[in-house]
């Protein structure tokens, strides 16, 4: 399996649903038109055997970070960063839940971000964990921010440690 950047001549959207309106709001309607203006960048999981039809998709950015929001540990130590990686959106389609699909869009999503830090630093990835999802992102090692329970956060050293290990 690897993903590839949506394209909006070849991937479905329209049949698209993950059962969360905003994020299919965003797939089907507006993740094309940010790529466009160099805003994010959405990768899809094609099905292998119709590759127009989506498992799943993320989409990443970069991000300001607020270190005040950080163990003291890691502001000290980042005292400089001004930016983090952004897995901005994350959706699987209703047909594919309860298979995996998930964590490997998940794993994608970091080693892609994990990539980019090599050549552009930055110290964490973060996302904001809505409809349920905080859980989810715990179970892979993310943690919530001091001031803010719903945005969670990982280190790119974690990431490398833990990629590194698969």
């Amino acid at each position: 399996m690897k993903t590839v950047l949506l394209d909006k001549t070849k991937h479905d959207r329209n049949n698209f649903n993950c059962e969360i309106t905003a994020l299919n709001h965003y797939f089907k309607a507006m993740a094309s038109q940010q790529a466009k203006k160099d805003n994010t960048r959405t990768f899809v999981l094609e099905d292998t055997t119709n590759n127009s039809q989506v498992i799943g998709f993320y989409t990443l950015t970069m991000t300001p970070i607020e270190l005040r929001s950080l163990p003291s540990r890691l502001q000290k130590k980042h005292q400089s960063s001004t930016s983090g990686g952004l897995i901005a959106r994350l959706g699987v389609d209703l047909k594919y839940k309860g298979q995996g699909f998930g964590e490997w869009l998940l794993i994608d999503a970091l080693a892609k971000l994990l990539g980019a830090s090599d050549s552009v630093a930055f110290p964490v990835i973060i996302v904001e964990a809505k409809d349920g999802s905080k859980h989810f992102y715990e179970k892979y090692g993310f943690t919530a921010f001091e001031d803010d329970e719903s945005k969670l956060f990982i280190t790119i050293a974690d990431v490398r440690a833990s990629l590194s290990n698969l």
